[in-house]
C-alpha cells in the first residue's frame, strides 16, 4: 500500500476507485465498504484509494472535542493495508480545508487530483464548505465531471455507526469481548517499553511500562487484563494493569505488562499489545503481600483463559 500526507502528493496514471471517511477502527462495518472499493478495480484497470483525515475533523471544528480514537495513524495504516487497499491518503484537516466549496472540492480534489471513476459512499454524506452539498448534489457533479456514485445503504452505514459508538462504549467499560467482536481482531495498544519503578520484580511480576506516544488514542478501562503481544515474531502472552498503582500510592497512570515465560531486555523496543479479555478492576491491597497473592491468582486465570485459544 502506497502512503501518502497529502492530497498533493498523490500521482497516477489511472483512474481511481475512492471512498472518504475517519475509518476508526477499521472495523467490520468498514471492512464491507473497504471490500466494494477493492472489489471494483476490476483486476487493475482502476487503483484503489481511501482519502481520510487527520486530525479527526471533531478535534478541529467542535472547541470541547474530547474524542478519543480508536487507532493512531500507523495502526490505522496497517489496519488498511490488510484490507487490500492500495493508496492511502491522510489528509491535514484544518479550518482553511473545511472552507472548500462542495465544488471546489469535486473539481480540485476528486477530478484533477485523484482522476476519479467511481466514488462509493454514504447515502447520508455531506460534504464542502458548512457541510451543504448531499448525495444529491454529488450524484449531479458525476453527471457533469464524468464518474460514478455508488451509494452505501442506509443500514450499512449504521452499522458502521453503530458499530464505533458500540467499540468506543465497550472499551470504557471494559467489555472485551463486545468491542473485539465488532472491530474483528483484538483492540491493541502499541507503545515503547520504558523503565518504570521497577516494583513488579520485587515481588517476583516484572513488568514492561509500555509508554503511548499518541494522547487521542483511546485508553480501555482501568484493570487487569489478559493480553498478547509477539516479540522477534514469537508469540508470548500475559497480564496487564492500566491503571494507578494504588497498593503502592501510585500518582500518575500507568500501563504494565507482566509477560509470562519471558525474560529478554526488551527496553526501548516498540510492543503491539493486543488485549484479549478484562480480568478485574483495579484494587488497592491493603499489603504488598496481599497484592501478591492476588496477582497469582490473575496468572491462573489468564493462563487457564490462554489455554482454551
Amino acid at each position: 500500500m502506497k502512503l501518502f500526507h497529502s492530497i498533493n502528493d498523490f500521482h497516477s496514471t489511472k483512474k481511481t476507485i475512492l471512498t472518504l471517511g475517519t475509518f476508526d477502527g477499521v472495523h467490520i462495518g468498514h471492512k464491507k465498504i473497504l471490500e466494494r472499493i477493492t472489489q471494483n478495480t476490476e483486476n487493475g484497470k482502476y487503483e484503489s484509494l481511501v482519502l481520510t483525515f487527520f486530525p479527526h475533523p471533531r478535534m478541529v471544528l467542535q472547541e470541547k472535542s474530547e474524542i478519543k480514537l480508536l487507532n493512531t495513524i500507523p495502526e490505522k495504516s496497517k489496519l488498511l493495508e490488510a484490507t487490500g487497499i492500495e493508496n492511502l491518503v491522510i489528509h491535514p484537516f484544518n479550518e482553511n480545508f473545511s472552507r472548500l466549496t462542495a465544488e471546489e472540492f469535486v473539481h480540485s480534489i476528486l477530478v484533477e487530483q485523484f482522476h476519479i471513476h467511481k466514488i462509493i459512499i454514504g447515502h447520508d454524506h455531506r460534504f464542502g464548505r458548512n457541510r451543504t452539498a448531499n448525495i444529491d448534489n454529488l450524484i449531479a457533479f458525476g453527471a457533469e465531471y464524468g464518474f460514478e456514485v455508488e451509494q452505501i445503504s442506509a443500514q450499512e452505514i449504521q452499522d458502521v455507526s453503530v458499530s464505533s459508538t458500540k467499540i468506543r462504549k465497550a472499551l470504557q467499560d471494559g467489555n472485551m469481548t463486545l468491542a473485539n467482536e465488532y472491530l474483528g481482531y483484538a483492540y491493541f495498544l502499541t507503545g515503547e517499553v520504558v523503565k518504570g519503578k521497577q516494583l513488579g520484580r520485587t515481588i517476583g511480576f516484572p513488568t514492561a511500562n509500555i509508554q503511548i506516544e499518541e494522547d487521542y488514542k483511546l485508553i480501555p478501562k482501568n484493570g487487569v487484563y489478559v493480553v498478547k503481544t509477539f516479540i522477534n515474531e514469537k508469540e508470548v502472552f500475559g497480564m496487564m494493569n492500566i491503571g494507578f498503582n494504588p497498593t503502592v500510592d501510585g500518582q500518575k497512570q500507568t500501563i504494565e505488562v507482566n509477560l509470562f515465560d519471558f525474560e529478554a531486555d526488551i527496553y526501548e523496543q516498540k510492543l503491539e499489545i493486543s488485549l484479549l479479555k478484562y480480568l478485574r478492576e483495579e484494587q488497592k491491597f491493603e499489603s504488598v503481600d496481599l497484592l501478591k497473592e492476588q496477582l497469582n491468582l490473575d496468572k491462573k486465570t489468564a493462563l487457564d483463559f490462554v489455554s482454551i485459544l
